[in-house]
């Protein structure tokens, strides 16, 4: 057996990222910036209020109550050819641009109308500056957007828009092709036939690739054959920047994978036992003319999904560009036992976690068992189970968050 750690070296020691494209601003939401981008227009790239009120001079309200005369109105995407003097005011929209003699607004509610609508009560003393907007306050000319490595999210999309800037230049996300291999596979609702079984890594890595921000392209079901599996692969690389494929690569006669990889890629292709559970047998293969990685998963499906995160997420970000690989990893207490056997092996389990008193627990964790992929369903951590004689409830252990939804504030990360 090889280690989990030399593993993923010869994973991930080739893999670069993909070459950049220009991507309208809304396609490249989760992409990762692979060129920096600078300011082009201040913003604001004119004065303007921040609220709707009064636009006035603050050292008419230094009484606290003052009596202004309403001078105009002003709306938002009026071009502002208004001047407010001593003693006078102008109503004013929130964006609309700032007359010339203001230097602050008093917000609405501040402020009373009277009857004939000409005059305005001001109830407080107002500041210089008050709900201004002033000129590049956001956004300074020149000042740098975006810096290679940032990932385009949707603040960042608007603040390009409101510069005009319609595309950006990143790393694109990789399209990774999926396909199961096996005879007993199939598809669909249909009765099964004796010893048939209904394929559901495929679908459970489709959507897992998708739920980490992939393009997943499904390559369907094939055979037990290592010609129909060297074709495959082979048609994948002309579509795909990386390819998955689940089964085939233990130590039995019917394990075509391995073998088709290792006919197509000589040395490029490596099968191994790794030091983990589930999922220790994992074959790895690079096409150096296409650049394309393949991973080469356990069938077992608990073990499939413990593949993903360990092995082929981490690779398809690097594909895509970004710094951070992994999932992040929190300490948590244990609310429940967890056995495991001295076997030279690092275990991973799924759990369910929850906040509670300000820390993490692991409320539940998944029966042992690569094939009870139900059981696994709702999962939202992955516990690393070191070599040990097991765990007990109230130790602490290390997990990767699945799913952040129920992460609290004063919980601390893993060292």
């Amino acid at each position: 057996m090889i280690s989990l750690e030399e593993a993923r070296e010869l994973v991930l020691s080739r893999l670069v990222p993909l070459a950049p494209q220009d991507l309208d601003l809304q396609s490249a939401l989760g992409c990762v910036a692979s060129r920096t981008i600078h300011a082009r227009e201040a913003s604001p790239s004119f004065t303007n209020s921040a609220m709707d009120g009064f636009a006035l001079r603050a050292s008419d309200t230094t009484s606290g109550t003052v009596r202004l005369r309403i001078v105009d109105a002003i709306f938002a995407g009026q071009s502002g050819d208004v001047t407010v003097g001593n003693g006078e005011a102008a109503l004013i929209m929130t964006g609309a641009p700032m007359p010339r003699g203001a230097d602050s607004v008093c917000p609405r509610e501040s402020a009373v109308v009277e009857a004939d609508g000409r005059h305005v009560l001001i109830g407080r003393v107002v500041g210089v500056g008050d709900s201004v907007r002033n000129v590049a306050e956001d956004v300074r000319v020149g000042q740098t957007l975006v810096e290679p490595h940032v990932t385009v999210t949707p603040g960042l999309i608007g603040a390009l828009a409101a510069q005009g800037i319609t595309s950006i230049s990143v790393h694109p996300r990789p399209r990774v092709g999926v396909l199961s291999t096996g005879n007993e596979l199939v598809d669909g609702s249909g009765e099964l036939a004796p010893g048939q079984i209904r394929d559901a890594n495929r679908p459970a890595l489709l959507a897992s690739l998708r739920q980490s921000g992939f393009d997943p392209v499904d390559l369907g079901v094939v055979r037990d054959a290592t010609v129909e599996l060297a074709e495959a692969f082979q048609r994948a690389t002309s579509i795909c920047d990386a390819v998955i494929s689940t089964g085939g690569v233990s130590a039995g006669d019917a394990d075509f994978v391995k073998v088709a990889l290792a006919e197509l890629y000589g040395h490029q292709a490596r099968s191994m036992q790794v030091a983990i559970r589930p999922g220790k047998p994992f074959t790895y293969a690079y096409d150096e003319a296409t650049s394309t990685p393949f991973f080469a998963l356990a069938g077992n499906p608990v073990s499939t999904l413990v593949g993903f995160e360990l092995f082929v997420r981490p690779a398809l970000r690097r594909l895509g560009g970004h710094r951070a690989l992994e999932r992040p990893t929190w300490s948590m207490v244990l609310d429940c036992d967890l056995p495991r056997e001295r076997d030279g092996r690092v275990h991973y389990v799924h759990g369910l976690y929850r906040v509670r008193d300000g820390a993490l627990h692991v409320e539940r964790v998944a029966r042992p068992g690569s094939h009870l992929l139900f059981g696994v369903s709702d999962a939202t951590c992955l516990i690393v189970s070191p070599e040990s004689d097991g765990l007990v409830a109230g130790d602490t252990v290390r997990a990767m968050i699945l799913d952040d939804s129920a992460l609290g504030e004063n919980s601390s990360p893993a060292t």
